[in-house]
């Protein structure tokens, strides 16, 4: 997902623009707070969602991440200009702008680039080509989003706090809503389209909850190879995924109870940043740090990386 420029990168995982406007978690009203970055990481390891979320131990940041972030911020800024002028010549001539404004926030950034790492000039370039390709896909001359990088919050009757950032929210002139969410990687492969679209399930529940009306389309665009995924959820799967969200919310809680954060070997664990604490990789795992009571358990963070 797009993020206001920027959190920086530091030896600890930054502080999420949730914390600073959401309901906070007080264990009594709001029991906890989740997002869909974080439910996704747990149910796809939980010893990487502790790792990430509780230990919350350093994690570099790469150029693949860095590019979402850039690509995301200069998306979500050109609908600032008017819409005769949000063409890919000024997308181009905003990207060099917006990576220098991430790098001054962060300045060890500049150090992916140059030896083992990338080179910035052909980096930069790879920005553009996912850029230009946004252009394939669809013609923003044309659109008017109702919402960019809007944060979202809504509590359910079991106290638990859903929250994080849509990319943009379109509304037709009939009320109908459209979930948009950008993806600088590729589509999913068959087979794997329902995690993708866990998380805009999880939003269009959000959005659900906060206006009384089930957004008509999801719809991810992906950059990295030019295709849109498009779903039209209704209330039964809306439902489905409350009731999802709010078994990993359970599920979290008793790992936190018991200490038990198992591993979970994947594919996924080649992007995985935790290979020297992981026991697969032949790693120690670190004693757990002093948490918050397991009743209070505020499991959302910064969904920038999306």
């Amino acid at each position: 997902m797009s993020i206001p420029l920027p959190a920086p990168a530091t030896p600890t995982v930054p502080e999420s623009p949730a914390d600073r406007i959401s309901t906070p978690v007080d264990g009594v009203d709001v029991l906890g707070a989740i997002s869909p970055s974080r439910a996704g990481d747990f149910m796809a390891c939980p010893l990487m969602y502790r790792f990430r979320t509780i230990d919350r131990l350093p994690e570099p940041p790469s150029p693949d991440a860095v590019r979402g972030t850039v690509v995301h911020k200069v998306l979500e800024d050109l609908f600032d200009a008017p819409a005769a002028e949000r063409t890919p010549e000024r997308a181009g001539h905003m990207l060099t702008p917006t990576w220098e404004l991430l790098l001054e926030a962060d300045p060890g950034l500049a150090e992916m680039f140059g030896g083992e790492g990338p080179d910035l000039a052909a980096w930069l370039a790879s920005c553009r080509t996912v850029l230009d390709r946004y252009f394939d896909l669809e013609d923003p001359r044309r659109l008017e989003p109702a919402e960019r990088e809007l944060y979202v919050e809504a509590l359910l009757e079991s106290k638990l706090l859903l929250r994080g950032f849509v990319d943009r929210v379109d509304v037709a002139p009939d009320g109908r809503i459209r979930v948009v969410d950008y993806k600088t990687g590729k589509a999913p492969s068959e087979g794997y389209e329902a995690k993708a679209l866990f998380q805009m399930k999880f939003y269009a529940l959000v959005l659900w909850r906060l206006r009384g009306v089930v957004p008509s389309v999801l719809q991810l665009v992906y950059l990295g190879n030019g295709e849109i995924l498009r779903y039209e959820p209704d209330e039964d799967d809306l439902r489905a995924t409350e009731r999802k969200v709010e078994a990993v919310w359970r599920a979290i809680r008793l790992a936190r109870e018991t200490g038990d954060w198992r591993p979970s070997p994947s594919r996924l664990c080649d992007w995985c940043s935790f290979h020297q604490y992981c026991p697969t990789k032949g790693g120690t795992i670190p004693p757990l740090p002093e948490v918050t009571p397991a009743g209070a358990t505020d499991v959302s963070t910064d969904e920038s990386a999306d």
